[in-house]
C-alpha cells in the first residue's frame, strides 16, 4: 500500500510542477533610474539610465539601448557588455541636443544573451524638467585641468552675458 501511495503522490507532484514553470525566466534587469544630465561646464546633455540586476545573466550577455534623438534624425544607440560581478548597470547616451522641457523621449533597452537571443526588453520614456537653453553655447572649461575656455573668458574675464545653447532645427 505504501508503494501505491508514494506513486500517487509522485504522479500528483509531477502533474503540478509544469504548471508552476514559466516559459521564460524572470527578467534579469530592473529599471531603477532615468534622467537627463546637463553638464553646464562642458556644455553637453545626455540620457542616464540605471538598472539593477535581479537575476544572473549568461557570461557574454549584452545590453543594447536605443534613445530617441531629441534633435530628430536616427535614434542614438549604445551597446554594452554585462559583467557577472556587477549588480548595477549604468547607461549614458551619446551627447544630445534640442532637449525640450516636459517632452517624453522614448528609450528601449534590450538584454541579449551571448548567442544574440533576446532575454528581456524594457521600454520607457525620459522627461526633462529643463530645456537645453539653460546650457552655455560652448564649454566653459577645457582640458584635463578644467582651465577656463579662452573663447568664453576673454582676457581671463567672464563675459557680461553667456551665450546659451540653441537648437539648430
Amino acid at each position: 500500500m505504501k508503494r501505491s501511495t508514494l506513486a500517487a503522490t509522485l504522479l500528483a507532484v509531477l502533474t503540478v510542477l509544469p504548471a508552476c514553470q514559466r516559459e521564460t525566466g524572470p527578467d534579469p534587469l530592473e529599471l531603477t533610474g532615468k534622467i537627463f544630465i546637463f553638464n553646464y561646464r562642458l556644455a553637453y546633455a545626455t540620457y542616464m539610465i540605471t538598472l539593477t540586476k535581479t537575476e544572473p545573466v549568461p557570461d557574454g550577455s549584452t545590453v543594447v539601448a536605443t534613445f530617441e534623438n531629441p534633435s530628430g534624425g536616427p535614434p542614438l544607440t549604445l551597446d554594452r557588455k554585462l559583467f557577472q560581478k556587477l549588480g548595477k548597470v549604468v547607461l549614458e547616451s551619446p551627447d544630445v541636443t534640442c532637449v525640450k522641457k516636459q517632452k517624453p523621449y522614448a528609450v528601449t533597452i534590450v538584454v541579449k544573451g551571448p548567442d544574440g537571443t533576446v532575454l528581456q526588453t524594457l521600454k520607457t520614456t525620459v522627461t526633462s524638467n529643463l530645456d537645453q537653453d539653460v546650457m552655455p553655447a560652448e564649454a566653459l572649461v577645457v582640458g584635463p585641468a578644467y582651465d577656463k575656455n579662452p573663447d568664453v573668458f576673454r582676457n581671463g574675464k567672464a563675459p557680461e552675458h553667456f551665450q546659451t545653447a540653441t537648437c539648430p532645427t
